[in-house]
């Protein structure tokens, strides 16, 4: 039987083999990376994906192999693992098993499986390369130059050059390989006789630099020539000088100066290996043409200090500087796993108008996050300065008091002598419009690109409803999310902050997951946590650490669970709760002892409901106490929540005792939380916000008989009090539109999400913004927190879109199986979504109309889906044409109140129901 086998290869394209006829095949995944070159883990993980035409493709057993040359994986010898056949239908981050592997090692895979269609045959070959695997893998030493220059200044707003960077050498002989590996910090671009390496940008991913340091790999071999040849980097400042010196030192952490540890592996045709190590005989400038580079404050380039050919053979390097042997960063040397930044889009301006004075105001027409690129003709010294901002004035001049003290400024001075094309290097801005000053002549839009920059990773969810307001706040959410994708979460990109908070993301990654494959970011992350994790069990609320602000809420570190719980939900990847188990536990721990009474309530609570509305359309933050939700009601729940989700987590790792003692613990707490705070006669708890309701119903702390009731004050205050409006801030935000959905009102939660006037999500949409802003009020509030590109206040809002808007839920870790039960709304007529889940894509489409439901369903393969249809009867329901019971592969399972619950498996369906 015809079937199909989908590989991917999350990454540079392997050539493919030739496939037996009846199958089609892609590409391989390797340990989820977007780059196979330098993997440091010394199981990588396998993936691979089944499709086919015909339904109900399941796998029953699999086979793989490596080999350590393309030429005996084609003759089907796996020197390095053979798996021999496996039974079962696991198809992802199956663990390499075979011989060990050593640093530089390259492996060629490739894998068969059995279906319930038959075997496969064969799939394409892909590779993967082992990095440096110990430390004295490493020869080279680091370099640096460990001082400021004349030019540079050491203050608040530091100016502070890049660092250039090379070396010359001699290949000999035929090349046959050459594999770079770079340590540039804080951030670095890489150049090979002339030529940059890579297309990543504001590498490498961020980190605290005492505790790891991340390292990235190439393939250079296309790059080296016979005879002479150049390294050079250069080295901007990163988070590594912390943006600023002497900037609130007991607060911002600071590493020091720029500093470079590389290696170039050349092995000859001969067999003979060479290694091109950074070392005292490097020479060094930081008298080129990046005068400085500061993210808060801006770059200025000054083009008539370039230096042609300085990363090639042969140029005069007479004037530099000898490098000088630095101290190393302190932090272990770490593969990076997750994806580098890259220019992920260029986007046109939309409008350019003049003011006074010679300035030009250009309009991007789009909140971003990224740079600008510009073209310009003019004499040599003309400077043009760029100034970002997200709003303008009434006067059309840039509002920036929403920016603090950042500057946001770049200067480039022309070389002069024909047309110039310049952008930055180490920085990036988050704006909607640039102020324009200096610029040679009149400019015009198409002298000005704007480059849109984030993690490079992919855009994994579609999503469209009949429903205007809908579709805009999901299209502000996406540009919110990727402009605050920097190599970790960060809150903003404008302004001088740019922080990793762990809360802004406890369910708000969990929603990014469908709109973008998001998982590599977020296991890194979970490593910046652990590290940032005191010895004594403290978790800060920002990780990597470079604020010192270790609040000892729950709220904030307890994200360090729920985005672990989301990788394993979202992509089945067990690991991190594996890898990161002992460090929650110690937490918990941590936390219990120091702030749990004896009556087993949890005190520590910092931020509250953080941003609820206000009463007031100038406060940040509300002080009407009827607003504001208790602490230790958000701390106690949240706790128990926190031993929830432990309990699950020690049940996957087979740790029966810990689970019973979470239980233990989780029931001593619930009996002291509604003993506390639940008012017997009301069925309110606390003071009765809808947050404080409805955490404990969403963390099943409310006893069963007094759910309803507990709903029934949460429906009365939106609807009454509320006027059918929000009223809840970044926590309550995380359950409220699926605690609406599954009480059973789902047309509160459409009402929530469709308002268009204060306060709302749509309210954002029709004042102008093309993002989600930090605050409700935000373009009335007090400037000191009026971000209009944050993701906070999303919520659990994408996550309700995909699961109970178009119906498209994991039912088991890693959409094995499905459930596909949208919620249906007068008002809302129609739906389109599609997933790239980790086992392929996975597609819902429905139109209502009158008495008709008509539903186009795509299940990929290897996966199961319950779909819950709108009739009185299966026989109202038809597949295809046909009564929906008696088609081949759609089992017909029981009526669930107004809903016809149907099995299915892979394959595309087109379900109509009578309502």
């Amino acid at each position: 039987m015809l079937f199909f086998l989908l590989l991917l290869l999350v990454g540079p394209s392997w050539t493919q083999a030739a496939a037996p006829a009846a199958v089609q095949l892609a590409h391989l995944r390797c340990e989820l990376l977007t780059n196979p070159e330098g993997i440091d883990a010394t199981a990588p993980r396998l993936s691979w994906e089944l499709s086919s035409p015909a339904r109900g493709l399941a796998q029953t057993a699999y086979q793989l192999l490596v080999a350590s040359t393309p030429e005996k994986l084609a003759a089907d010898e796996g020197d390095l693992w053979n798996s021999g056949k496996v039974g079962g239908g696991q198809s992802g981050l199956v663990a390499y098993g075979g011989a060990p592997l050593r640093s530089r090692t390259r492996c060629y895979w490739k894998v068969r499986t059995w279906t319930t269609q038959g075997e496969s045959g064969w799939s394409a070959p892909a590779r993967w390369s082992m990095g440096l695997l110990n430390y004295l893998d490493w020869k080279g030493r680091w370099i640096g130059l460990d001082h400021a220059f004349a030019w540079d200044k050491e203050e608040s707003h530091a100016r502070l050059s890049a660092r250039y960077f090379r070396k010359e050498f001699t290949a000999a002989k035929v090349v046959t390989q050459a594999t770079a590996s770079i340590i540039g910090l804080g951030l670095y671009e890489l150049y090979l006789n002339g030529q940059r390496v890579g297309d990543q940008v504001l590498a490498p991913g961020p980190t605290d630099y005492t505790q790891g340091v991340k390292y990235n790999t190439f393939d250079v071999t296309a790059l080296l020539r016979p005879g002479a040849n150049a390294v050079g980097a250069v080295l901007g400042n990163g988070r590594f000088y912390a943006m600023r010196q002497n900037y609130k030192p007991y607060k911002i952490k600071t590493f020091g100066y720029p500093k470079l540890l590389m290696q170039l592996d050349v092995t000859y045709a001969d067999g003979s290996h060479e290694v091109i190590k950074t070392d005292e005989t490097w020479h060094a400038t930081a008298d080129g043409p990046i005068r400085t580079n500061n993210e808060y404050d801006g770059e200025e380039y000054d083009a008539t200090k370039e230096m042609p050919g300085w990363a090639t053979a042969g140029f005069d390097a007479k004037s530099w500087l000898k490098t000088e042997l630095v101290q190393e960063p302190g932090g272990a040397y770490e593969a990076q796993m997750n994806e580098n930044m890259r220019v992920m889009e260029t986007l046109k301006p939309v409008a350019l108008k003049p003011l006074a004075g010679g300035k030009f105001i250009l309009d991007m027409g789009q909140n971003m996050a990224g740079w600008l690129r510009l073209r310009a003709t003019g004499r040599r010294g003309d400077k043009i300065t760029l100034r970002f901002a997200e709003t303008l004035q009434a006067s059309g001049e840039l509002y920036v008091a929403n920016l603090r003290d950042a500057r946001v400024t770049d200067v480039y001075t022309l070389r002069g002598g024909g047309r110039e094309t310049w952008e930055p290097t180490f920085v990036f801005h988050g704006f909607r419009y640039v102020e324009i000053s200096g610029y040679p002549g009149t400019p015009t839009l198409a002298d000005f690109d704007g480059r849109v920059v984030y993690d490079d990773m992919a855009t994994t969810g579609e999503f469209a409803t009949s429903n205007a307001t809908i579709n805009q706040i999901y299209r502000n959410a996406y540009w919110g999310i990727r402009s605050n994708y920097k190599g970790m979460p960060i809150d903003c990109p404008q302004r001088n902050e740019r922080q990793p908070w762990l809360g802004d993301r406890t369910t708000g990654a969990y929603g990014e997951s469908f709109v973008f494959d998001n998982s590599r970011l977020y296991a890194k992350w979970l490593d910046d946590i652990a590290q940032a994790q005191k010895a004594d069990g403290s978790i800060p609320d920002v990780a990597p650490a470079f604020w010192r602000y270790y609040g000892d809420n729950v709220t904030w570190p307890g994200t360090y669970l729920t985005i672990a719980d989301m990788l394993y939900q979202q992509f089945g990847d067990a690991q991190p709760i594996a890898k990161h188990y002992g460090s929650m536990r110690r937490w918990l721990a941590y936390m219990r002892a120091n702030y749990m009474t004896d009556n087993n309530i949890v005190t520590k609570d910092k931020y509250g409901d953080w941003c609820v509305p206000p009463e007031s359309a100038k406060l940040i933050h509300s002080q009407d106490p009827a607003r504001n939700t208790s602490g230790e009601v958000i701390a106690t729940s949240t706790y128990y929540h926190m031993l929830t989700l432990m309990q699950r987590f020690a049940t996957v790792l087979g740790k029966p005792a810990d689970a019973q003692e979470y239980a233990a613990l989780g029931a001593k707490i619930k009996d002291a939380f509604n003993q506390k705070f639940l008012n017997a006669q009301t069925a309110q708890y606390s003071n009765n916000t809808v947050t404080a309701n409805l955490l404990p119903l969403a963390y099943g702390l409310t006893p069963d008989a007094e759910r309803g009731k507990v709903f029934q004050n949460i429906t009365q205050k939106i609807l009454v009090e509320n006027t059918g409006h929000i009223s809840t801030g970044v926590i309550g935000t995380q359950w409220l539109m699926r605690g609406l959905t599954a009480e059973g009102r789902p047309d509160i939660a459409y009402k929530l999400a469709t308002n268009r006037d204060y306060p709302s999500w749509g309210y954002m949409a029709a004042n102008g913004a093309t993002t989600i802003w930090e605050l409700w009020n935000g373009n009335t509030a007090d400037p000191a927190m009026n971000s209009q590109n944050h993701v906070m206040l999303l919520g659990d809002l994408l996550i309700w879109y995909y699961e109970d808007l178009a119906g498209i839920k994991a039912a088991a870790p890693g959409f094995s199986q499905l459930e596909m039960k949208p919620a249906l709304i007068d008002g809302l007529t129609s739906v389109k979504a599609s997933y790239k889940s980790v086992r392929g894509e996975i597609r819902s489409s429905w139109q209502r109309e009158a008495k008709r439901f008509t539903w186009n369903i795509t299940v990929p393969g290897n996966v199961k889906a319950l779909v819950y249809l709108p009739a009185k009867d299966a026989k109202d329901v038809t597949e295809g044409g046909k009564k929906a019971s008696d088609v081949a592969g759609v089992k017909f399972l029981r009526m669930e109140g107004d809903r016809a619950v149907f099995e299915i498996g892979s394959g595309e369906y087109a379900f109509v129901a009578k309502m």
